[in-house]
């Protein structure tokens, strides 16, 4: 079927919860993407931060081959050893104790949730300890306990009632975090870097009140790193680079290479939490999504590959921060929003699209997450195709 066609196939079948842009994707190497029609595009989104190696890398799909081949799916009744591998790796990686497996960003922020308020209830039991304070344009995914704590108003409508227990705060207003903290608090939830809500960089006095407020008042810290996790800052966590240790940290995306997964990675007190019945997933610990993800860490184990990937991080904003019309670049890494003068990013959007470039939005930014493996070649060509778009807009 050529792209329209696919198209008008979908759209008949499939709720119309999404503002899709018309085009259908065939296949892909790397940085590049086919549609339908056998048209080339250049990807600067990677699937929303997803696909950290590109489209079809060859070492990821052989193992995700090899284990279909092997063992497709274990019930959490019993052990797999994929999943046992992935876990162990990860947890080691990231210096944490335990994790929960589940399939999505959303999963992942549900269950830190869930630890947050049994940590605070079995240790006061105090049911009226469970407030978690989240961010003004945060994002923690499409639940309604998850958009519940998400910190865009506009998120909070039509599906009434929402789960109770969260408050906003404004990123970097410390003062406003000091006052938000009452004895019905039990976690602090944030992004280092918020993504959807503007890819927007936390300053680190921000973050050291958040850590200084959770020791005074015995609270948990949570950090959402589902988009900016896996090397998407260049460096494994966000979090190195503000020098903290969160008790909980959440993990999906980039994490399965392209494949669903969402982990809940626990420090300390916090990793013995759950107990047997209190929280599951049905497909958690998949192992053909682990042994994706075995890959993911493989490379991102790689000091050469990190290496790299700075480098080239470095040299992605410096060709966006050079555009016409771009008047600055937030974000860290290859996690990047350009804010333009007098273009609205929607319109160059669709205009790259036409040219053969596949970028995003956040907020009004233009916003880049390239696959980590992207080559300098990709990068020139797609900032050839901005270049034009926004010189001619």
């Amino acid at each position: 079927m050529n792209s329209k066609e696919i198209i008008e196939q979908y759209n008949s079948a499939v709720v119309s919860s999404y503002g899709r842009l018309d085009l259908a994707l065939e296949c892909g190497s790397g940085a590049q993407g086919t549609d339908a029609d056998g048209k080339p595009l250049i990807d600067f989104g990677s699937g929303i931060g997803t696909n950290s190696l590109g489209y079809a890398d060859n070492e990821w799909a052989d193992a995700v081959s090899q284990q279909a081949h092997k063992m497709q799916h274990v019930s959490n009744y019993y052990y797999n050893s994929t999943a046992a591998e992935f876990a162990d790796k990860l947890t080691a990686m990231t210096g944490t104790d335990k994790l929960f497996f589940g399939n999505s960003g959303a999963e992942a922020n549900e269950c830190a949730i869930k630890i947050a308020r049994k940590r605070s209830f079995d240790k006061y039991g105090d049911p009226n300890r469970t407030t978690i304070i989240t961010l003004v344009n945060s994002f923690h995914g499409r639940t309604v306990t998850t958009l519940s704590a998400t910190g865009q108003e506009h998120f909070h409508n039509y599906f009434f009632p929402f789960t109770p227990g969260f408050k906003y705060v404004e990123a970097n207003n410390i003062q406003a975090l000091r006052e938000a903290i009452d004895p019905t608090v039990c976690a602090i939830m944030f992004e280092f870097i918020q993504g959807e809500g503007g890819v927007n960089v936390l300053e680190q006095s921000f973050v050291d009140e958040i850590f200084a407020l959770a020791k005074q008042h015995d609270l948990a810290t949570v950090s959402d790193e589902v988009q900016t996790g896996m090397g998407r800052t260049a460096r494994l966590l966000a979090a190195e680079y503000f020098g903290v240790k969160p008790d909980i940290v959440t993990l999906a995306k980039g994490l399965g290479g392209g494949l669903p997964i969402g982990v809940c990675l626990t420090r300390g007190e916090y990793a013995e939490v759950l107990t047997p019945g209190t929280h599951g997933s049905t497909f958690g610990g998949n192992p053909v999504v682990c042994a994706g993800g075995l890959v993911v860490l493989k490379r991102l184990s790689d000091p050469a590959f990190m290496a790299e990937l700075e480098k080239k991080a470095a040299y992605f904003r410096s060709s966006l921060e050079n555009l016409p019309k771009v008047k600055s670049v937030t974000g860290l890494g290859l996690m990047l929003g350009a804010e333009l003068d007098g273009i609205a990013a929607s319109d160059v959007l669709k205009a790259a699209l036409d040219k053969g470039l596949l970028v995003l939005t956040a907020k009004t930014k233009l916003r880049c997450l390239p696959p980590l493996t992207i080559s300098y070649e990709q990068i020139d060509a797609g900032m050839a195709i901005l270049k034009e778009v926004l010189e001619n807009e």
